[in-house]
Parts: C-alpha cells; sequence; structure tokens
C-alpha cells in the first residue's frame, strides 16, 4: 500500500526538527451539493530545519518520529 502524501502550507516552525502544516481538503457535500474546506493540522518532522513559516511542503506518512510526529518533510517549495 502507497503511503500517502498531502501538500500543505507550514503555519508553525518554532521547535527543533519540527513543523506543523496545514492541509486544506475540498470536497463536495453528498447530500446538499456543498462545496466543503476544511483545514487539518498534522505535525511533521523536518530534518534539516529548512522551513519557515508559508513555506507550501509535501508531507508523506511515515513511521512515528516522536509521540505525534508520525508525517515527514519530503519537499518544501
Amino acid at each position: 500500500m502507497p503511503k500517502k502524501i498531502f501538500c500543505g502550507v507550514v503555519t508553525k516552525a518554532e521547535c527543533e526538527k519540527t513543523v506543523k502544516v496545514s492541509v486544506l481538503r475540498v470536497y463536495k457535500d453528498k447530500l446538499y451539493k456543498k462545496v466543503i474546506k476544511k483545514h487539518k493540522k498534522y505535525t511533521a518532522h523536518d530534518e534539516n530545519n529548512s522551513c519557515k513559516e508559508g513555506d507550501r511542503v509535501f508531507i508523506q506518512e511515515h513511521k512515528p518520529v516522536s509521540a505525534t510526529k508520525k508525517w515527514v518533510v519530503v519537499q518544501v517549495e
């Protein structure tokens, strides 16, 4: 089974080797046919400390690095 990859924006990059990434999900409601936008925040591991707030990044599923970090930064745009 392939690992999930999400694209999001870094909202917090204060901690050492850790970033908070906000991922936007857009979908259409089945019943009301309305377009809905939802944000979810993920804690991701940034090995090189290369991310800053506002950067667009790709995160990928990974084995747990710590109690809350189960994602790793793959690419910074």
